[in-house]
Order: structure tokens, then C-alpha cells, then sequence
């Protein structure tokens, strides 16, 4: 296969990735710009010297500005978690896009409230924010990949979906490098630290107006009984007619698998949490959960919300150096995503980036761990980096560079397929949530494992990437180029190594099958017309 060819389920008009289909991402995915930028900035924000004299962080001792910085940042989280468990209300009643425009609003909502913060009212206006903030865009991480998947062309949906992953980390790239920006050029007093946190009512603001001219999603609207304007909007999707055969083998698709699972399963908002009692669902469940957990457990959380903490233990020293580093590491990031979405997504598959990524940042783990324990570089400072902490600066980078395009944006896109249309909100808000429950639980305790841990929280994340080698081999399917409404044949198949080259044998057998069958019924008719036309004639 050449770098852009696509693995196709069945033929398919080159119309369908018409430009609509990644406008529509793209838009929808200026919620993960908010959501990325809320993750880096913050960090390097707290330590700016404008917000620390501002909020009197130098007159605490290290144990309540560790607490303090803990909460302000885990409450985000908090309010992710709750959020992506309202957005399965939400988008039960209201479907996609309109779920994207109240929670945008409530984000919005949030962040006007942190501009009013300042040394006088003290921090409750940041932590209020921050719990709005954090409902915003929990809700919007359980929405967009479902929505993104659900007007996605099988044979790129790994793209569509990898573009939220992107929008994720521009979001991020501009968070790690505001701080540096303001603390060179601005004098630190209050609109330096206020910048930063004004800068998250962009992206909002591009999705709250970019939420008025996305499509409703059709498979949404399908199961939602409005059969018109589903047909309309997936027509205007792919840009085909609704008479195209490529627009009616999709609906047929769509409609036999709705009507499976109201036969199974039923209809209705409980109905998906009566399909949870099926084992082949706690499964899926279980596997969407541990995919977060993994990703978390490779550190990347604690890198990304304290960076400064981070760096500072690989012997960089400095305001300015510390955000200059995190702000490489940003690029890194941002880079390695587009190598990502292009080609590697859709081309490698799920599965050999997750284990690639997980034992390559493994390595590099394990390099940089023994690296502090043995030179402990806060303990005995250099005036400059030495060799060995030039080499373990260079392993960390590398190990972004594994980690991007394995862990960061790949559970998302998991996550998205991997459930059906009656479970996909449900799964969908499950994943999200472990996804926030782990960010929680990382971000919160991440100062206190520095603090204790030292060397060896380095060693906990390598030991956790390598653990995720194993659990992917073992238990996670390749779902590349699978139709949504296969995944559940998918998963039957054993043993699961082998399950996509199965699956995609079959669904090619099915498709030809399906034309011939097209094929003669338009011989026949063609047939009757013309004994019609002698008959006339006679």
C-alpha cells in the first residue's frame, strides 16, 4: 500500500471524503484546542512569578502550595468526569450538535469566571471556573469522537477521528509556549497571568459558532426515528444522491442495525444500561475503560500539568529554561500528531501503535529513571546540563515521540469504534470518564509522587507502558478500515490477532455479493421492460 492509499470495506465513490466530511471534523474538534490547551497552560501558569505574587503562593509552605496547585488543577477533572457522564443525557434528548452547544456555553461560562479572580477575592473564582471549565469539556470529550465516527467514511475514520487528537495538541502547543511568551515579554503583573487564561475563549468561541453550521449526526437522527432529515443530512455528507448505491447500502446498513438491537436490546434512555448485563458489552466496557488507565499510567499527565516540577528533576533550572523545554516538548507533540493523522493511523492500525509506543516510551522510562537516581541532579546542581543529562533530555523527547502517536490520540479512536449504535453514547460517556477519573487521580497526586517517589515514578510509568504491551496483544482487536455496524462480529472472532484480516475477508465477500445481486435485479427489470416495449408494439 502506498502512504495514502485507503483499505476500503466495499468500492466507494471518491466524493465521500469530500471536503464536508473533514470541515465537519475539524470544527467539532475545536473542543479538544480547549481541551488541550487547558491541559498545558495551567502548569507554567501557576509558576509564572506574576501569579505567585499575586495569590501570595511564596508565603506558603511546600506542602500547602503542593495541595494548592493540586486543587486547582484536579478540579478540572473533577467537573470532566461529571461532564462526560451529563453528555449521555444530553445527547440521548438532544443528539450531537446541540449537546455541543450547551456545554461549549458552560465552558465558556467558566473561563469568564476565572478573568475575575485577583489577590483580593483570592482563588475561588479559578476553582469555580475550573470546575465549570472542566464539565465543558468532559461533555465534549465524550461527544465529539461518537460524532466525528458517526459521519466517518470507514476507510478514514481513524483519520476524522485522529483530527480531535490534533485539535488536542495545537491546543496543547499554544498552552506550553503562552507562559514563555508573557514571562519574556510582559512585566510580571496581573494581565501577565490573566492572558493565559483568556486565551482558552478562542477555541470556545470557534465551536460555539461552528456548532450552527455542522450537520446533525444521521445515524443519531436514524435511531432517533427522523428518517428525512438523516437521509438529508447523509446525502449532503458523502455528497452523493440518495438513489446512489453506495448511499443506499449505507442506510441498510444503518437501519439493520438499529433494528437489531431494538430487538435485542430495545429502545428507549435505560435501555442501554439493561445491555450492560451482556457480557460481550462489560467487555467492551472494561476494554474503553483500560485503555485510559494505560494512557495515564504512562506519565503523560503528570508531564503535561507539571512540566516545570518535571524538568526541574532532570536538572533544568530557571523560569525562563523550564518553559522554553516545555515548550519543545509541545512541538514535539504537535509534529509527531501530523506524521500521526497523515499516515500512521490508518495505515499501521491501532494495534501495532499502541504496543510500539508502549515499548519504546518503556525504554526510554527506564533510561531516565536510572539517570536521577544515579546523578540526582536537584541534589547536586551543575551550572550547565552534563552528557549524561544532555542524553536523558534527549530520551525524554524520544520518548514523546513514541508516546504521541501510540497512547495520546489512539485510545480516542478505540473508544469511538468500538461500541454499537443503542451503547455508543453509553461507552462513549464510560471511556471519557475513565479517562477523567485517571487524569484525577494523576494530576492530583503527581507533587506528592515527586516528593516521595523521587527516581521512582519514572520506573511506575515504565513498568505500567510495558504491562500495556501485553494487555493490547492480548485482548484488544485491530478495527482499521471496519464498518460500525461490524464491530460486533469483530469481537467474536478468536483469537483476536487475527480477527481483522477475518472480519475484512468477509465484509468484501458480503459487498460482492450484494452488487451481483444489485446487478441481476436491474438485468430483470431491463428484461421486463423490454417484453413490456414488444408487447406494445405487437
Amino acid at each position: 500500500m502506498g502512504l495514502f492509499t485507503l483499505e476500503e470495506d466495499r468500492p466507494t465513490p471518491k466524493s465521500v471524503y469530500n471536503w464536508r466530511v473533514y470541515a465537519s471534523a475539524s470544527i467539532a474538534s475545536f473542543a479538544s484546542c480547549m481541551i488541550g490547551y487547558d491541559s498545558s497552560f495551567i502548569g507554567t501558569t501557576l509558576a509564572l512569578p506574576s501569579f505567585i505574587d499575586e495569590f501570595g503562593f511564596n508565603e506558603l509552605d511546600t506542602e500547602e502550595k503542593n495541595l494548592t496547585s493540586a486543587n486547582i488543577v484536579s478540579l478540572y477533572q473533577a467537573g470532566a468526569f461529571f461532564g462526560s457522564l451529563f453528555a449521555y443525557i444530553s445527547t440521548y434528548h438532544l443528539g450531537r450538535r446541540k449537546s455541543l452547544f450547551v456545554f461549549v456555553a458552560i465552558f465558556v461560562l467558566g473561563a469568564g469566571l476565572m478573568l475575575g479572580a485577583n489577590g483580593e477575592r483570592g482563588l475561588g473564582l479559578i476553582l469555580g471556573g475550573r470546575v465549570l471549565a472542566g464539565i465543558g469539556v468532559g461533555a465534549a470529550s465524550m461527544i465529539v469522537p461518537i460524532y466525528i465516527s458517526e459521519l466517518s467514511p470507514p476507510a478514514i475514520r481513524g483519520r476524522l477521528v485522529g483530527i480531535y487528537e490534533l485539535g488536542w495538541q495545537l491546543g496543547g502547543l499554544v498552552g506550553f509556549w503562552i507562559n514563555y511568551g508573557v514571562n519574556t515579554t510582559l512585566p510580571a503583573n496581573r494581565t501577565q497571568w490573566l492572558i493565559p487564561f483568556a486565551v482558552q475563549l478562542i477555541p470556545a468561541g470557534l465551536l460555539f459558532f461552528g456548532t450552527f453550521w455542522i450537520r446533525e449526526s444521521p445515524r443519531w437522527l436514524f435511531s432517533a426515528n427522523r428518517r428525512e432529515e438523516a437521509i438529508e443530512n447523509l446525502c449532503w455528507i458523502r455528497q452523493l444522491d440518495r438513489n446512489d448505491v453506495y448511499i443506499i447500502e449505507e442506510i441498510g446498513f444503518i437501519d439493520d442495525d438499529i433494528e437489531r438491537y431494538r430487538r435485542e436490546v430495545g429502545s428507549g434512555f435505560w435501555k442501554p444500561f439493561a445491555a450492560i448485563k451482556k457480557r460481550e458489552v462489560q467487555w467492551r466496557l472494561f476494554l474503553g475503560s483500560m485503555l485510559f488507565l494505560w494512557q495515564n499510567g504512562s506519565g503523560i499527565n503528570a508531564i503535561n500539568y507539571y512540566s516545570p516540577t518535571v524538568f526541574k528533576s532532570l536538572g533544568i533550572s530557571g523560569t525562563n529554561a523550564s518553559f522554553l523545554t516545555t515548550g519543545i516538548f509541545g512541538v514535539v507533540k504537535t509534529v509527531v500528531s501530523f506524521i500521526w493523522l497523515l499516515s500512521l493511523i490508518d495505515h499501521m492500525g491501532r494495534r501495532s501503535l499502541l504496543m510500539a509506543g508502549g515499548i519504546g516510551g518503556s525504554l526510554c522510562m527506564w533510561f531516565i529513571g536510572a539517570y536521577i537516581c544515579v546523578a540526582d541532579p536537584t541534589r547536586n546542581p551543575t551550572d550547565g546540563l552534563t552528557p549524561a543529562g544532555i542524553a536523558a533530555i534527549f530520551f525524554f523527547y524520544l520518548w514523546t515521540a513514541f508516546y504521541t502517536p501510540s497512547w495520546n490520540g489512539t485510545p480516542w479512536v478505540l473508544n469511538s469504534e468500538i461500541f454499537d449504535q443503542s451503547t455508543r453514547s453509553l461507552g462513549q460517556a464510560s471511556a471519557a470518564a475513565s479517562n477523567w477519573f485517571w487524569n484525577f487521580i494523576i494530576s492530583r497526586f503527581t507533587p506528592q509522587m515527586f516528593e516521595t517517589m523521587e527516581y521512582g515514578v519514572y520506573f511506575f510509568f515504565a513498568s505500567l507502558m510495558l504491562l500495556s504491551v501485553v494487555f493490547v496483544y492480548f485482548l484488544i482487536p485491530e478495527t482499521k478500515g471496519v464498518p460500525l455496524e461490524a464491530m460486533d462480529r469483530l469481537f467474536e472472532v478468536k483469537p483476536v490477532f487475527k480477527a481483522h484480516k477475518k472480519i475484512m475477508e468477509e465484509l468484501k465477500e458480503q459487498d460482492e455479493a450484494f452488487r451481483s445481486q444489485m446487478h441481476n435485479g436491474a438485468d430483470i427489470s431491463a428484461e421486463k421492460v423490454n417484453v413490456q416495449q414488444d408487447e406494445d408494439l405487437v
